[in-house]
């Protein structure tokens, strides 16, 4: 299991379109794009890694009141014990009038080797 397949698991359940770098296509009022930021590697006192961190930011584009998305999605993060490390509003995009909401998630995974 990975960080991004959980996340897109979620947006479908929230009936939210996902995307992973660019949204592709013409975008519907609110979307996500979901954006790997780190994946890290945990260590333990004989030097070898157990478990992998991976860290990703959740891009809500909307149209109109965000905060809905917002709170459904932080929620769902929260239910599905994904850790959330940083919200913030990035802006209103005059151009095509979406509102950018940025949400940072982390979750730690045990190392599959």
């Amino acid at each position: 299991m990975s960080l991004l397949s959980e996340l897109t698991s979620i947006a479908k359940k929230l009936n939210l379109s996902a995307e992973t770098g660019v949204f592709s296509g013409t975008p519907p009022d609110r979307y996500i794009v979901l954006t790997p930021v780190s994946d890290g590697l945990t260590l333990m006192a004989d030097n070898r890694p157990n478990a992998e961190v991976q860290e990703v930011r959740i891009s809500i584009f909307c149209k109109g009141n965000y905060n809905t998305v917002k709170n459904n999605l932080t929620r769902e993060i929260l239910d599905a014990d994904i850790t959330i490390t940083d919200r913030r509003y990035v802006g209103h995009e005059d151009d095509t009038g979406f509102h950018n909401y940025a949400i940072d998630v982390a979750k730690l995974y045990e190392l599959e080797v």
